[in-house]
């Protein structure tokens, strides 16, 4: 039996794909997921639901998940290994899918030290890959991972990320290669700023012939002021940005305008680059930034 996920489906059917993402609050506040939710409908396929990211308290994603499902709005779920064995992790699994939550991002979360609880212990009981098998094995072998067999097992199209500038950079595209045997359909990247790098990490990932066993969704985000450029590039791991976007970023009378207008430029070109099937926009707490980017790049034409 094939899930119920409207992405896998516009995926399947040569739709290039426009996923964003949605902080939840960190308040009990559902009106939040509604009102960013309302911003985001018919611009976007489907909402990434994040998981407490980096470590920060926040409403549970698969309750918000739920709640976009009532809003009719399609959510993938992330699922973090940082905060769950694999007994709360399957527990989670079957409760997502009951609720009508048909994708899921599986991650292995940020490190606790990070957030607002740096005193709290971690899980990691399982890693990014093991949870990407559990999830397979659930879905196409109806068992747990003891062996033991599921009734009515979840239906998932299974997500992993993917971070094209992350040293080494000659074993990326072989990693994301591990991921997608553990189970992975589609992939969202890093943020994409460095294209250069992007265009040969795709050639690996073309001769590896990866295209062809995962959609692959390229991250790409809106920048606010070249703070924001500088501090990406000098304090935040895996992430590459070239001096020309921060140049480029000082000399605008409007940041914002130019951070958007960047990210429609990036997008155009990722539109090119064969074996890409969508774009994954990171605008998190700036979900008003998502329809200009969507009617600027043409992406629902």
């Amino acid at each position: 039996m094939k899930s119920e996920s409207r992405l896998e489906k516009l995926l399947n059917a040569g739709h290039f794909a426009v996923t964003a993402e949605l902080g939840p609050p960190k308040s009990s506040d559902s009106n939040i997921i509604k009102q960013k939710a309302n911003i985001l409908k018919g611009y976007v396929d489907a909402v990434n639901i994040t998981d407490c990211q980096t470590a920060i308290v926040r409403m549970s994603s698969i309750a918000a998940a739920s709640i976009l499902v009532h809003l009719g709005l399609e959510p993938i779920a992330q699922m973090t290994c940082r905060d769950r064995n694999r007994i709360a992790i399957q527990s989670d699994l079957l409760g997502a899918s009951a609720l009508g939550v048909n994708n899921l991002l599986c991650l292995t979360g940020d490190h606790q030290k990070f957030g607002n609880h740096p005193e709290s212990k971690n899980v990691f009981d399982l890693d990014s890959i093991q949870l990407l098998k559990t999830v397979k094995d659930m879905r196409d072998d109806k068992k747990f991972q003891c062996g033991e067999e599921i009734t009515v097992e979840p239906r998932f199209f299974i997500g992993a990320a993917a971070n094209p500038f992350a040293d080494p950079f000659e074993y990326r595209a072989f990693r994301m290669g591990k991921k997608i045997k553990a189970g992975a359909d589609f992939i969202q990247t890093q943020i994409v700023f460095n294209l250069d790098k992007f265009v040969k990490w795709m050639e690996t990932v073309r001769e590896l012939g990866l295209d062809k066993k995962a959609f692959i969704l390229a991250g790409v985000a809106p920048i606010k002021s070249a703070w924001m450029a500088k501090y990406m590039k000098n304090k935040v791991a895996g992430m590459d940005v070239p001096d020309e976007i921060i140049a480029r970023m000082e000399k605008a009378a409007n940041p914002k305008e130019e951070g958007i207008n960047i990210c429609v430029d990036i997008i155009n070109q990722l539109k090119e680059i064969k074996g890409i099937s969508g774009v994954h926009i990171m605008a998190v707490e700036w979900e008003e930034a998502v329809p200009e980017i969507v009617e600027k790049s043409r992406l629902k034409e």
